[in-house]
């Protein structure tokens, strides 16, 4: 059997950093793709466009990194604070939490001296560890880790924040309000592609769902930038 009719890779472990990674460059290309067009569609120069954009990349990137650090420590707080649970539980009454535990594999299929076995041989080997995983559902390679996140978040967003930028650059030649959202959703469709290549999923939902909401937001965008000028500027 070749490697093309059996893979044995799995994509569990990615988790962490993917979420996070993903989130950022989707955010970095459309709130920054749609800042740039709210302003173009307002009127504004290529000096206000390109200001506005950069003080986005630098605000964005800073916002994810603080928000998913945040949000990370919050979830690794709760999984250190149910471990510590689970280590009393464990100190007062092991029988217990053996019976638990086989109660679990129980409820999997095994049948009930199997799952008393595969209980007592597990907690002997690291008690901690098997409750953590088959109670708690907390796995060391897919727990949460603050700073991975922080910064596959951030980095993300500002990779995907220079795309729009740059097409931004292009205002001398072609209008903001077609390169921007042109090279955005480009830039959508690669990353949807590379998203769900990178996580085992079907590619298509994965490039549908990001360039539907991203162009969604851009063309909110204009409309209020154009309204804005109408109201105000004009």
């Amino acid at each position: 059997m070749n490697k093309s009719t059996f893979n044995n890779e799995h994509y569990s472990h990615r988790t962490g950093w993917l979420r996070a990674a993903v989130l950022g460059a989707n955010d970095g290309i459309v709130s920054t793709a749609s800042l740039v067009i709210g302003v173009a569609s307002a009127g504004a120069d290529a000096q206000a466009i390109l200001l506005v954009g950069t003080a986005g990349l630098v605000a964005g990137a800073m916002s994810m990194a603080a928000g998913e650090y945040v949000s990370v420590s919050s979830q690794a707080d709760s999984e250190k604070a149910d471990l510590e649970i689970e280590k009393g539980h464990l100190a007062r009454s092991v029988e217990y939490e053996r019976k638990e535990l086989a109660a679990i594999y129980q409820g999997r299929g095994l049948k009930p001296d199997l799952a008393m076995r595969v209980a007592i041989q597990l907690m002997e080997h690291d008690a901690l560890d098997a409750h953590a995983r088959d109670e708690l559902g907390i796995i060391e390679r897919t727990s949460a880790r603050p700073f991975q996140a922080a910064f596959a978040s951030a980095l993300a967003f500002v990779i995907g924040a220079i795309l729009p930028l740059l097409s931004a650059l292009l205002a001398g030649y072609v209008s903001p309000l077609i390169a921007v959202p042109a090279i955005s959703l480009l830039s959508l469709v690669f990353l949807g592609a590379l998203s769900t290549r990178l996580g085992g999923a079907p590619m298509m939902p994965g490039i549908i769902r990001v360039v539907f909401w991203g162009a969604a937001a851009m063309a909110l965008t204009a409309i209020t930038g154009a309204l804005f000028e109408q109201l105000f500027l004009s």
